[in-house]
């Protein structure tokens, strides 16, 4: 079994429940725009595809974001909308500084800049656990489960990928990982990662 020396997290869905639904019903209340016409414009249309990819900076994020749906968003009610969508998971988090002095961890995460701009606000546990090991698809142009992506994360982080352990939730994210050379673990939910850790013997 090869040595780990960093574990590579993805944010939605691993380390924090993402309630899209609740965003969609706080971005209606603000818009006037009914929900399923929300739903169809941001994530129907490609369009957070679109910011994914680092075609749009933050500020034409917001703007864009805000042509779509009718309603021109301030960065305050994008952000207040955004965090009604976001619950810790806290098992998961509380496993992070576990982990042996000799394995580092870092989030990849298919996001845009504008969630990169504020990270620490929208996410404070992992930037607390992180620190500046924090990377979104749209910083390399591709998101996952593209095996670039993952390749030129760990080129930013100085690591081989056959040295990294990379956890989704996604199915096709953890093919692209393993697509990339690195290992990878589909999560499910706390306790079977830290089955999984031990199993690696990557827990103090």
């Amino acid at each position: 079994m090869p040595e780990i020396t960093l574990i590579l997290f993805d944010l939605n869905g691993v380390l924090y429940h993402y309630d899209r639904e609740a965003r969609i019903a706080h971005l209606s209340r603000l818009s006037g725009l009914p929900s399923d016409a929300i739903r169809t414009v941001i994530w129907g249309s490609g369009f957070e595809d679109t910011g994914d990819v680092g075609a749009l900076d933050a500020s034409g994020y917001l703007r864009e974001f805000g042509k779509c749906i009718g309603y021109d968003l301030t960065e305050s009610e994008w952000l207040a909308a955004q965090r009604v969508a976001l619950i810790p998971i806290k098992a998961s988090l509380a496993l992070l500084p576990r982990l042996r002095s000799q394995v580092s961890c870092a989030v990849l995460t298919n996001n845009n800049f504008l969630i990169r701009q504020h990270f620490e606000i929208l996410y404070p546990e992992a930037a607390a656990l992180v620190g500046e090991r924090k990377y979104f698809s749209a910083e390399f142009g591709t998101r996952k489960p593209n095996p670039e992506a993952y390749r030129r994360c760990a080129s930013r982080l100085g690591v081989d990928p056959i040295k990294t352990l990379f956890i989704d939730d996604s199915p096709s994210n953890v093919a692209g990982a393993v697509e990339a050379g690195m290992l990878a673990y589909e999560y499910t939910d706390p306790s079977d990662l830290s089955s999984e850790f031990l199993r690696r013997g990557l827990l103090t």
